[in-house]
């Protein structure tokens, strides 16, 4: 059951590559979730003075 083909060699470069991407995407994820989690503070804070605002007693 022996063949004559020589063994398989690692790709050290595509590793590298791989392993560059991967560390890559999860800034990118990071970043997009940041600029989401802002706008939905800066959504929650308008909100919250808009109440401030129509609760607020003009008439003092």
């Amino acid at each position: 059951m022996s063949t004559d083909q020589p063994p398989l060699e690692d790709d050290d470069e595509l590793s590298a590559e791989d392993s560059d991407e991967a560390v890559e995407t999860p800034v990118e994820v990071a970043k997009t979730n940041l600029a989401k989690r802002k706008i939905i503070d800066n959504y929650l804070e308008e909100r919250r003075l808009q109440k401030q605002l129509n609760d607020y007693d003009f008439d003092l």
